[in-house]
């Protein structure tokens, strides 16, 4: 299965397999797709932790985006 290949910010490289699995598994591919997401749905993904949050927050940030709410 291809990671992160679809037109958009990729998720930090560091983000653990299992929040990448939990991201895609729901459907998303990009920061830009997160953007839409609010972080409390996306901490009730199985695989999503405090951890992989915060990596995707910074990068979020760094990326002038942020979570909706």
């Amino acid at each position: 299965m291809p990671e992160n290949n679809l037109k958009g910010s990729r998720f930090p490289e560091k983000l653990a397999k299992p929040a990448v699995r939990a991201l895609e598994g729901a459907g998303y591919f990009s920061l830009e797709q997160l953007a839409a997401a609010t972080e409390a749905g996306l901490l009730e993904l199985h695989g999503m932790g405090p951890d992989a949050m915060e990596k995707l927050r910074k990068a979020m940030a760094d990326n002038g985006l942020s979570f909706k709410g």
